[in-house]
């Protein structure tokens, strides 16, 4: 599973309305970045600990207190699934039978109760090699419950057939900040009366939305295989889980495929799509690899998908299991609820993560590659071996997340590794700020509240610090028994310690304990002083130890002394450690945590000279990144403005865009020197973000005027880069460049056309402006409604006559109550709020629309805006 948009913007707000009110809370920043590594020796003196204060202040991230959620009892082991579905498009129903093989998991049994939400029941029958019977049951709407015509023993295996009708959109729509809604099957389009969009089906079981579409017992400890057969349009393409075993054309003008998949797997990662797919093949050792796209997209389906061969490859050797299913597909769909889904064999994409021109792809980035990876992974850990319980989800989730830093590392280097970690640590550190649970948590109000950024990122970091530690060849032979020992079965977290410690022979509770078990993170203070040849180095936990631990850190610090590097091994244990290390000089850099891995908030004590030195000796990117960030309000200094300059000119890209960050409003005596190389950056830099951010850096300098380069950058290849000189042209628009901008006005570029919306959010004011804003609203993306068009079209027309608004405030108020989107509903709402500065009768709109939304998520933005 892979993060839906909403969920990445929205969920430091969540997590923050969960934070109960009590006692007295205290919140703390989020702060730099972290890193860990082999046990170590140095001489260690203890310094004893302030006392606790007398009065306990309850910080504000402590999430409530929920009840213990442990995995289902296995009462029947689901063994086979088969379904004979077909679909009324016009009522949006699901015509379905279903097979179900199962026999008691050990004690004797006379009655089976499976999941089954909103359908309506015609018959279920008991299946027998010679005749059907009917059964009785009771249904409530979410479960039925049959009684058996006898008593089944654990040996003994029996078929229910239950033949009904699935209503999804009649369920009452749930979600998470990683799912956005819980109906199980979704109609997109379903009349053909949206234009800019296909008629598609298709389907998003985790966590407990197959039950909304076939009836089952929707837990993951369950395993199954299955035959899925779908009765379509003959002119509709179809895709679900493992291979195509026929596909039938019949006489009322429909076809039947029958899709099977011979290996278990667990119910909630049964899917099926129905569209209008081009299918671009590739394969991996004789195995299909398929790619479903819209048809417009098949040129460039291999720009994105392409890599999934050598990512098959890859993860199977670095693994030792090869990759163990019968196929692999990969779709994309319009209006998914969450960003990606790992399905056994068919894993479904947002199509706007994975669809993109030949133009737009220069721009694409490594985004969906790492999104290709993740639910690549997943099909080891999660599909493969699979969580028993959501309490243990990041066995399924940090895993794939931890996926897209070995990718990145394998196929473009430790910068790029790096990077990953840089980014995945400050989404964590974010969620942090706002709520600290433990990574395998039993105690949650909802199984949707585990997808959050601690069961991805955090547990990503904390499996690259278990692999640092331990070393690359142990840490995948772990792998390796974990997967092989488990394979096709449900686990929990004790099973992958043992894996562990198997492997290395030690005892590893200190490790999964503070880092799995426990909340929290290390808040660091780092100091150092050097007398009589050593290095004396203070690290000071500061993390409230009544509510986190106090951390065993094995960490690597770094003294250099002029160009030569010695690592001296450490191992923090206490709360206030003083740590002596030899050193023949004064260094000139001391630096804890050299290789970047702790998950840990860092305030290391340095001055200018030590993070020049560090920059020009880095290691890694992360060295680089911090020695820019802590030195960017000092970029008026010469020394500083020197390395700046440098890193202009680095080797890896990120290097470069933060050096064009740091140099935004650079107000020293290189101002001539630093914007031509920033004019340079902007017109040749190799990657188009570097360049778009360069024209975004010289917009900030009040007073230069850049509309030649702006002006240019019009004709660049990138949109990135088109957009950002549409929006410094926004700033100060040059006479001869207003034509220029006007021409953009049919650009088939969402980011284009957002950037157009704050060209004239500031200098729009024509009746022919107004209409490109209603015309072009359907072309813009879900995101860049929210992010950008629809509160710059509320501020273009506070610049027009207010008689000609009532038009574009309808069309705000109507999308603001009813489109399906949140994104929609959010920026629509937005662009109520911004003109309702003068047009106060807005605001009983505003409460009215506030009082009917029924999202959570969208109800706390609005109580954000007030």
């Amino acid at each position: 599973m892979k993060y839906s948009l909403l969920g990445v913007l929205g969920l430091v707000l969540a997590c923050q309305l969960e934070a109960p009110a009590q006692a007295v809370r205290s919140g703390k920043p989020a702060a730099t970045k972290s890193t860990t590594h082999k046990k170590t020796s140095a001489a260690s003196e203890p310094v004893p600990a302030t006392p606790a204060p007398a009065t306990l202040v309850v910080p504000s991230w402590l999430p409530p207190t929920n009840p213990v959620q442990p995995a289902a009892t296995i009462v029947h082991d689901l063994l086979d699934t088969k379904l004979d579905i077909r679909f009324d498009w016009n009522r949006q129903w699901v015509l379905g039978t279903a097979t179900l093989t199962l026999r008691p998991h050990f004690y004797p049994q006379n009655q089976l109760v499976l999941d089954a939400k909103g359908f309506d029941i015609k018959n279920v029958r008991l299946v027998t090699a010679n005749k059907e019977k009917n059964l009785n049951y009771t249904y409530d709407k979410k479960k039925i419950t049959i009684a058996l015509d006898q008593s089944y023993s654990r040996t003994e295996t029996y078929q229910v057939r239950v033949q009904y009708t699935a209503k999804p959109n009649d369920l009452e729509a749930g979600g998470s900040a990683a799912i956005t809604q819980d109906k199980g099957l979704y109609f997109v389009n379903p009349q053909g009366a949206d234009k800019t969009k296909p008629r598609q089906i298709w389907t998003q079981g985790e966590t407990e939305g197959s039950s909304c579409w076939f009836p089952t017992i929707d837990k993951p400890n369950q395993r199954m295989t299955q035959e899925v057969s779908l009765t379509v349009e003959e002119s509709l393409k179809t895709l679900s889980n493992g291979l195509l075993t026929s596909s039938k054309r019949n006489s009322d003008g429909t076809r039947t495929d029958i899709w099977k998949q011979s290996l278990p797997h667990a119910p909630y990662l049964t899917m099926l799509a129905v569209g209008n797919f081009a299918v671009v093949n590739d394969t991996w050792r004789g195995k299909a690899v398929d790619y479903y796209v819209d048809p417009q997209f098949a040129g460039t389906a291999k720009a994105i998908f392409g890599n999934t061969p050598q990512m098959l490859d890859f993860f199977s050797k670095k693994l030792g299991v090869d990759f163990p299913w019968e196929k692999y597909s990969q779709i994309a769909v319009h209006d998914f609820v969450s960003g990606a889904m790992e399905n056994t064999t068919a894993v479904t994409f947002e199509q706007s993560l994975v669809q993109f021109t030949a133009r737009e792809l220069p721009d694409v980035g490594y985004d969906p590659e790492s999104t290709v990876a993740h639910e690549l992974f997943h099909h080891w850990f999660g599909d493969y071996v699979t969580s028993e319980s959501w309490a243990n989800l990041p066995l399924n989730e940090s895993f794939a997340d931890y996926s897209e830093l070995l990718w990145a590392e394998y196929k473009y280097g430790v910068d790029a590794a790096a990077l990953v970690q840089q980014e995945k640590m400050s989404r964590y550190l974010d969620e942090a700020q706002s709520k600290r649970e433990p990574l395998i948590r039993y105690h949650y109000a909802s199984q949707e509240d585990m997808f959050d950024r601690h069961s991805y990122d955090k547990g990503g970091r904390v499996l690259h610090m278990l692999r640092k530690y331990v070393g690359d060849d142990a840490f995948f032979t772990a792998l390796n028994r974990y997967l092989t020992q488990n394979k096709f079965s449900p686990s929990e977290i004790a099973k992958l310690r043992i894996a562990f410690e198997e492997t290395t022979g030690e005892d590893l509770m200190w490790f999964f304990d503070q880092w799995f078990l426990q909340r929290g993170h290390p808040e660091l203070k780092v100091t150092h002083s050097f007398a009589n040849g050593q290095v004396t180095l203070r690290v000071q936990q500061l993390q409230d130890s009544t509510f986190s631990p106090i951390y065993r850190l094995p960490v690597t610090v770094t003294t250099w002394i002029n160009n030569q590097a010695t690592d001296h091994r450490i191992v923090v244990t206490k709360s206030d450690q003083t740590f002596r290390l030899n050193s023949s000089q004064r260094p000139n850099l001391v630096k804890f945590d050299s290789e970047a891995q702790l998950l840990a908030q860092i305030d290391e004590e340095r001055n200018q000279d030590e993070l020049l030195f560090q920059f020009s000796h880095a290691r890694n990117y992360l060295q680089k990144y911090e020695a820019i960030d802590l030195l960017r309000t000092k970029n008026s200094d010469l020394a500083v403005s020197g390395m700046l300059r440098n890193a202009l000119n680095d080797n890896f890209w990120a290097v470069r865009l933060a050096a064009v960050q740091a140099l935004r409003r650079y107000k020293g005596a290189e101002g001539n020197a630093v914007r031509k190389e920033l004019q340079r950056v902007a017109t040749s830099d190799k990657k188009s973000l570097v360049r778009a951010t360069a024209l975004t850096t010289l917009s900030a300098f009040i007073n230069e005027n850049y509309s030649a380069n702006y002006t240019a950058a019009l004709n660049d290849s990138s949109y990135h880069v088109v957009s950002a000189a549409v929006q410094a042209l926004a700033k100060s628009p040059a006479t001869d460049s207003r034509d220029r901008v006007n021409g953009l006005q049919e650009t088939n570029s969402h980011e284009v056309l957002s950037a157009l919306s704050a060209f004239y959010a500031l200098n729009g004011n024509t009746i022919e402006q107004y209409q490109w804003f209603l015309r072009r609203m359907p072309d813009v993306s879900k995101v860049d409604l929210y992010q950008a068009y629809l509160p710059n079209f509320a501020t273009f027309m506070l610049r027009i006559p207010p008689i000609e608004r009532d038009k574009g405030v309808q069309r705000l108020e109507s999308l603001a109550r009813t489109d399906p989107n949140d994104y929609v509903r959010l920026g629509a709402y937005k662009g109520l709020s911004i003109l309702s500065s003068n047009m106060p009768t807005l605001k009983a709109t505003m409460q009215d629309i506030r009082n009917k939304e029924k999202d959570e998520q969208v109800k706390a933005y609005y109580a954000l805006m007030q």
